[in-house]
């Protein structure tokens, strides 16, 4: 996203089907074809509160687009030009493009990077396609739905506020944000773009590095036919230092493999990219290229501690909602997401936990063209029935797949405190839980999975996550001082159990995955009457730096392999963190870089 966009407004009284401001940045660089256009920008928009439009052909109709609405924002933020975060569960979007002559005899893809809850699609008031699930990917094949000149796409959303089975994160059930809850994120909310293919085309291809050098490709082909191939091109730089090539393994999927010399891996200091070209072939005819890019890094946990590339580092993460006052789940631009990995770098964190979201893929971009850590992460429901079960397992699998390359992302963790598993006494969301651990390393076997984010664990978890909001050193290191991490120890007690019911700490290392919560509100800063912090509200920087070096000093001292401090920013009326929502530092990121350098 660029800044541009804080412009996009004034466009609010032109022509809804006017040209959208252009975005210079791919909506998904690990997946980019060189062939793509952008429909962000002006939307025709309307709500539909009695949920007519469906009976009435709204799909086929002009008359009910009477709002224009800037796309990726959702209607409830400032930047989408209405700003209204009142419950509004169907929402509809319309909008005209044309299709670029030189894609003649292409294949059109439709893609939309998230929409938030289900999205049916029409295109010339033909169905498209349907999605459910508000924070993955989709795409749809529009080849044989389009026509000369101009085209209309339209978008129906559904997105229930009060559905509490749904995944969703932060995004509260009732009208007016309060605690640790914010406003709703409704409808189209990330990218939205179209992009030419060739007549058989790649869907996407699973990219698995290791430190020897050697790199293999799992491809899976969309409208795949007998004789394909799949020819890779890895590039340093300008200079291609590998290649490889493989056929059509069965009906859909085609494998491929390169060595690379000496590699240069990614680390936190030097977080080398490798280029990867792909090229489907048919009888030496390119169908489709894509382009994109991999680090050869391992992590791995040995002896009890967290490796990157097998040396220890000592997680340093910051909890990250992933909120903007302006924009609230999508990134206000491309700078935004640029100047909160730096701002936590300059701090000393080394990582961010993705708290309750899938973020967009431009963050992950930076996050692996920089140096910086991320926990991968899923919005969650908070009531457990078998619709949310099915709900959560398909999105989830989506999650992992669509974020599985990118060398940044260094764990996974599905759910966070027994959200959708309010009661773990029930057998059946032990079995859950459980599973979703196993779900996930049968899709990826290379990163640590943690089962249940902050307590209650059953036994498959690889990194004992804990939440502790002590207030002060004393409290903080006489909770944890004793404890030794060896299968069977006893955890401190902290409101609610560190192991599931019928349960016993598995000896895995433990790690500090939220703590802190210091509130803090400087001078001047705009925050609600409700504004609140875990630890209550300190009144000067010094007094609240004096507590947060407590915290440091007892973690020092502590069996942890890595912690978590909630939070990088203030969000909506909680007021935890380090800079304030607007993102304006609230202490010397010096005398917090000091305090991360204590930790080894």
């Amino acid at each position: 996203m660029n800044l541009r966009y804080l412009a996009i407004p004034a466009l609010l009284c032109a022509n809804a089907f006017a040209q959208p401001v252009p975005r210079p940045e791919h909506p998904q660089p690990q997946f980019m074809r060189s062939e793509w256009q952008s429909l962000n920008g002006a939307w025709q928009f309307a709500f539909d509160d009695t949920d007519e439009g469906l009976g009435a052909g709204w799909h086929v109709a002009e008359a009910p687009f009477r709002r224009n609405i800037i796309v990726p924002f959702c209607f409830e933020s400032r930047l989408s030009g209405i700003g209204d975060t009142s419950f509004h569960p169907v929402v509809w979007y319309r909008r005209q493009f044309e299709v670029p002559a030189s894609w003649k005899g292409r294949r059109v893809l439709l893609h939309f990077g998230a929409v938030d809850y289900k999205a049916t699609v029409w295109v010339n008031g033909q169905a498209a396609g349907e999605h459910e699930g508000g924070n993955t990917p989709f795409r749809f094949d529009i080849t044989g739905l389009l026509r000369p000149g101009r085209n209309t796409v339209v978008v129906r959303a559904w997105d229930p506020p009060e559905d509490r089975a749904i995944p969703r994160g932060k995004q509260y059930w009732e009208p007016k944000s309060r605690g640790i809850f914010y406003t709703r994120t409704t409808g189209i909310w990330q990218s939205v773009w179209l992009e030419a293919a060739g007549e058989s085309w790649l869907e996407f291809v699973r990219i698995a590095p290791r430190l020897d050098g050697t790199v293999t490709f799992h491809g899976r082909v969309a409208r795949p036919q007998a004789g394909l191939t799949l020819h890779v091109t890895v590039k340093s730089g300008e200079s291609v230092v590998a290649g490889g090539a493989g056929s059509l393994s069965d009906n859909k999927y085609v494998d491929a493999a390169a060595f690379v010399r000496n590699p240069r891996l990614w680390t936190l200091e030097r977080p080398h990219l490798y280029d990867v070209i792909f090229e489907l072939k048919k009888d030496g005819k390119t169908l489709d290229t894509v382009r994109s890019y991999f680090g050869f890094r391992e992590v791995s946990i040995e002896n009890g501690r967290f490796c990157l590339n097998h040396r220890p580092i000592y997680l340093k993460f910051l909890l990250d909602q992933g909120y903007w006052p302006e924009s609230l789940l999508t990134p206000p631009s491309d700078e935004a997401i640029q100047y909160d990995i730096r701002m936590a770098k300059e701090m000393g964190f080394n990582g961010v936990r993705k708290h309750q979201k899938v973020e967009d893929p431009r963050f992950l971009y930076w996050a692996d063209k920089t140096g910086f850590l991320v926990s991968g992460e899923m919005a969650n429901a908070y009531l457990y029935d078998e619709q949310y079960v099915q709900r959560f397992l398909r999105e989830w699998a989506e999650a992992v797949e669509r974020d599985i390359n990118h060398p940044s992302v260094v764990m996974w963790a599905p759910l966070n405190e027994s959200w959708g598993v309010p009661d773990l006494r029930d057998p059946r969301q032990q079995a859950h839980l459980r599973s979703l651990y196993h779900l996930t390393k049968s899709l990826d076997p290379t990163r640590p999975v943690i089962d249940n984010e902050g307590w209650e664990h059953v036994e498959t978890t690889d990194l004992y996550a804990v939440h502790d909001y002590a207030a002060n050193h004393d409290a903080l290191y006489s909770r944890w001082a004793k404890v030794e991490p060896r299968p069977g120890a006893a955890l401190p007690p902290n409101g609610r159990p560190y192991a599931a019911p019928g349960h016993a700490y598995n000896g895995a290392p433990l790690y500090l995955s939220e703590f802190g919560g210091i509130a803090y509100i400087p001078p001047g800063a705009s925050v609600p009457e409700s504004a609140w912090g875990y630890a209550g509200v300190e009144k000067t920087p010094e007094d609240a730096l004096r507590r947060l070096a407590g915290l440091y000093d007892a973690i020092a001292k502590l069996p942890f392999i890595g912690i978590c401090y909630t939070q990088i920013t203030d969000v909506e009326q909680e007021v935890n963190g380090l800079m304030t929502y607007d993102r304006k530092p609230k202490f010397d990121p010096k005398a917090i870089k000091a305090l991360n350098d204590r930790l080894r």
